[in-house]
């Protein structure tokens, strides 16, 4: 029996070790640059190279998994996957479920409308705004500007599309992602200045693991550390913001 019950032991022990080869991360794919699903209906994006630069150092393999932004939380939470990579900005009441990693890009919040549609932030007030469901966009209007109708999304780009056939007014998004959209036209216009409200934004993106994963997050910090050491880092970042 004692020999059995080894034997099982072991076996445990070696399936452990072979699940910890692989990382997989959670993203919401429609939020380029960050993340996207390309021609070929492969996950492409910055957060995507980056992750695979740091599975490079780690000695792992990556995966990557399409998922709605308001459950990558909750599947960290319930162990679905091992980390969350997706634009997910760090905030105190996010680190009260998960842990982040180092901030690996620093951002901020702008509001964006159809030319000639809004003259200002003030403006605004009366308005349907598009955000991303369960994102820090969403909270920060409804926690701060009661005068705004917040209008939840799955995604940007069925907001995009709305704000475009005018069922909302505004969209209000990273700056980043919405800088994208300029390259598809002339049409729109920013609203006001871009918000770094640090109980909401200008904290950085963080890579989200479950609270009792010390080992991935530590593991992750390092590898952060060294592409951006060995200049990694800074060949993505320019591969998809550089001018």
């Amino acid at each position: 029996m004692k020999k059995i019950l080894l034997a099982s032991l072991i076996g445990l022990a070696s399936t452990h070790a072979l699940a910890q080869d692989e990382i997989k991360f959670a993203m919401e794919a429609t939020y380029a640059p960050f993340e996207y699903v390309d021609e070929n209906n492969q996950i492409q994006g910055f957060d995507v190279d980056l992750a695979n630069a740091l599975c490079e150092v780690i000695d792992a393999k990556c995966s990557f998994h399409n998922q709605p932004f308001d459950s990558l939380i909750p599947a960290l939470k319930f162990r679905r996957y091992d980390a969350a990579i997706s634009g997910i900005d760090i905030t105190e009441q996010r680190q009260q479920v998960v842990n982040f990693t180092a901030p690996y890009y620093d951002n901020a919040a702008v509001f964006v409308a159809l030319k000639d549609k809004v003259a200002d932030q003030s403006a605004l007030a009366g308005k349907r705004i598009g955000v991303q469901n369960g994102s820090t966009h969403q909270s920060y209007l409804t926690d701060t500007m009661p005068g705004v109708t917040a209008v939840p999304y799955a995604s940007y780009q069925d907001a995009f599309l709305d704000m475009q056939n005018g069922r909302i007014d505004a969209v209000f998004g990273d700056t980043a992602v919405v800088a994208e959209w300029f390259k598809k036209g002339d049409t729109l216009s920013y609203v006001g200045q871009p918000v770094t409200n640090a109980q909401y934004f200008g904290n950085g993106f963080g890579i989200a693991v479950n609270k009792n994963n010390e080992k991935l997050l530590e593991q992750l910090n390092g590898a952060l550390k060294t592409v951006k050491a060995n200049g990694t880092y800074q060949q993505i970042f320019d591969k998809y913001f550089g001018e």
